[in-house]
């Protein structure tokens, strides 16, 4: 009898309630126990969890690594996918491992290459691939200089945090003076240049930020499934224009995100971010973990949490290639069930009496899904 696998995943996005579905819903029907982890009670991840808790908050990175080790141990994780604190957690893979346990993650180096963007626009430039102009700013008087250069090349310019994830603090540069016009309608991320320019001046630290031009749609995000032998098995682009969202196949997509995947090592499952400046493809982002909507590709016919983990195991998937490119669709939010209590009930252990199920109350929350195709 083929044993359960059982799965963590900690502090990771409400969207990865459908990445969690993929692992029940696997093609090799193998019974998947999931562990989810969170600081937030009402996280939607711990109701859609087998087992849960609550995060300890104030942890240290190397405390946070000594919380992981004893979860793993106390719930005997066969795979564990970190999120929060990975680069601390990677640098522990033999810890891991001696507790049974196998990181979905890249190695140490590979994370430490994308960790900060400058470090990795320098990186993947080295190796060929196209990146936007950048330059690193952290006062006012380097932020006006580098914003007048790209405007003089016909550039709108923007900035965003050297590090960091998911587009928190991006935001575009105006130098239209601030009026009602901004305060009717929804926020916007545009930004009058005095205004940041001024509270610049009035901080008591410094940023770290980027500057560069704002790149054009469409925006292409590649999703990677690359073995610890750095040899890419699946490779699918998501493209992105507006509303409209569909998947691509294209070489000048695919081919560079290849390269970076597997020149740097990016085990396992990671995201490759694409936009154009002028009539070229140039990166813009690079996430060392599973994207939020990779869940998406099932779209395609392919399930690539659940291969992901298949690798992590020892148990080569081979490589994957869609069966089929799904129609264009969109993004809409649907309910997710909640409990009443702060944490989900417990799934208790297999020779004790299941208890009755309990409905549970529906609490609307902001979870992606892929809704109904678009018409061409």
């Amino acid at each position: 009898m083929v044993s359960r696998v059982r799965v963590w995943l900690n502090r990771t996005y409400a969207e990865n309630v459908f990445f969690m579905d993929q692992l029940r819903r696997n093609p090799s029907d193998r019974a998947v126990d999931i562990h989810a982890t969170h600081g937030d009670a009402d996280s939607p991840v711990l109701a859609a969890a087998d087992t849960a808790d609550l995060e300890p908050e104030g942890l240290s990175p190397a405390g946070y690594v000594e919380y992981a080790l004893d979860q793993c141990r106390r719930r005997g994780i066969d795979v564990f996918v970190p999120r929060l604190h990975q680069a601390a957690i990677v640098a522990h893979r033999a810890d891991f491992a001696a507790a049974g346990t196998a990181l979905l993650a890249p190695p140490p180096e590979a994370v430490a290459v994308f960790h900060d963007k400058v470090i990795a626009y320098e990186a993947v430039q080295a190796i060929g691939v196209p990146v936007p102009p950048w330059r690193r700013v952290r006062t006012a008087d380097e932020l006006v200089p580098a914003v007048e250069e790209l405007e003089a090349d016909g550039h709108k310019a923007c900035f965003k945090p050297a590090s960091g994830a998911g587009g928190v603090g991006f935001r575009v540069i105006t130098r239209a003076p601030f009026s009602l016009s901004q305060l009717s309608g929804f926020p916007t991320p545009y930004v009058q240049l005095d205004m940041v320019v001024r509270a610049l001046e009035q901080a008591e630290e410094q940023v770290d930020w980027l500057v560069m031009p704002r790149l054009e749609q469409p925006e292409v995000s590649v999703d990677c499934l690359t073995g610890p032998d750095n040899r890419i098995r699946l490779s699918i682009g998501r493209t992105k224009n507006g509303r409209r969202r569909g998947f691509t196949l294209q070489e000048q997509w695919l081919e560079p995100a290849r390269r970076i995947a597997e020149g740097f090592g990016l085990h396992y499952l990671s995201n490759i971010q694409f936009r154009m400046f002028g009539d070229v493809p140039v990166l813009m982002d690079v996430n060392t973990r599973p994207a939020g909507g990779l869940h998406q590709l099932s779209l395609c016919g392919v399930n690539a949490p659940w291969a992901a983990v298949q690798l992590a195991l020892g148990e080569d998937p081979g490589e994957i290639v869609p069966p089929f490119l799904g129609q264009d669709y969109a993004i809409v939010s649907g309910p997710r069930q909640l409990r009443a209590v702060s944490l989900p009930q417990q799934r208790v252990e297999e020779t004790e009496p299941l208890p009755a199920a309990v409905p549970a109350p529906v609490e609307p929350v902001e979870v992606g899904q892929a809704a109904q195709a678009l018409p061409l």
